[in-house]
């Protein structure tokens, strides 16, 4: 045995002496020496694994749970009545032709390109997938919703979507444009996609923006939206909306902020600046110049900064400005 060992031991004979409850297995079992919840995770994912390899072609399910799991792919000609949930199966790569589930859940299947041929479904998500890059030629999703919140690698939509009730595309950067028979009854959420208007098809559906209710003028104009406005708005998360979609350097050139703190660096003179907004935390802001070109930056920082230094220290991950000491800055 070695030395390693033998502490490694010793610990853990310790640990359930002195807590006899929570480390209550063989001491000389090193599983003894994670916590609670993981060890109830492990469990689970295994279970889930064991399920995934009994799986068979052509079987009808009421409802798998597999999310976690190292499933890979599912037999042909599978079936589920109800959900289908394959959340965060990292190795997951295709789907079988045809597959039919009510609600099929595959947010965060990092290795999963496309989906399969004729599938269909009511509910759908496909969240944080971020190798998705296109959708099948024929398939079914419609009364239920669309969840594709942050799948980069599309960039349009099919014509075969819906109706269907909600469609979440916050954060899929590269869509640029609805179908235009697109047809959705209840909302839309269009958060930081390149979107900048709503066919015909759609006049009348509700606006979101990363879950919180807008309206057009906000999701499609933001150049209306004045400072004003934004300081004037007594709802927390839709401040934080306008604000967003206003921006930090026009917003700050209209409020009046608070000069925190000023100094010098190599690019020329920094600032940090706050302004209060009512019951939420100040947005604070440092003003950088680039040494190269001579462009501006305003960064959002923490609201506990209080100098120039520090906050540029929290923008490279430095906690203690001291630490931060950069030969170049670029």
């Amino acid at each position: 045995m070695s030395t390693g060992q033998f502490f490694r031991r010793v610990k853990a004979a310790l640990l359930v002496r002195l807590f006899p409850r929570k480390f209550a297995r063989d001491p000389f079992d090193q599983s003894a020496l994670i916590p609670a919840n993981e060890a109830r995770r492990q469990q689970e994912v295994s279970a889930r694994n064991r399920m995934a390899s009994q799986l068979v072609e052509n079987g009808a399910y009421d409802q798998l749970e597999l999310s976690s799991s190292e499933i890979e792919t599912l037999p042909a000609g599978i079936s589920v009545r109800f959900r289908l949930d394959l959340r965060d199966c990292k190795r997951l790569q295709r789907l079988p032709k045809g597959l039919h589930a009510g609600s099929l859940i595959l947010a965060g299947c990092t290795a999963l390109e496309s989906l399969p041929e004729g599938f269909s479904c009511s509910f759908l998500d496909v969240s944080d997938c971020p190798q998705l890059a296109r959708w099948p030629a024929t398939a079914t999703l419609s009364v239920g919703r669309l969840r594709a919140r942050n799948c980069l690698g599309l960039t349009e939509l099919p014509p075969w979507l819906g109706p269907i009730s909600q469609l979440d595309l916050a954060g899929c950067a590269n869509i640029a444009a609805l179908p235009d028979q697109l047809r959705v009854s209840s909302w839309i959420d269009v958060a930081g996609t390149g979107v900048a208007s709503l066919p015909a098809s759609l006049e009348g559906v509700g606006l979101r923006w990363r879950g919180v209710i807008i309206d057009a003028r906000i999701a499609f104009f933001p150049e209306q939206i004045t400072a004003q406005e934004v300081l004037a708005e007594s709802n927390a998360e839709l401040r934080r909306v306008k604000l967003e979609r206003m921006g930090f350097e026009r917003f700050l050139e209209e409020a009046n902020p608070r000069v925190r703190d000023v100094d010098v660096d190599r690019g020329g003179e920094r600032k940090l600046l706050e302004v209060e907004l009512g019951d939420d935390e100040p947005l604070v802001c440092v003003s950088v110049n680039c040494p190269s070109t001579g462009r501006r930056y305003l960064i959002r920082v923490p609201p506990q900064m209080t100098t120039c230094r520090q906050a540029v220290a929290w923008t490279a991950g430095f906690d203690d400005p001291d630490d931060y000491q950069p030969l170049v800055e670029t």
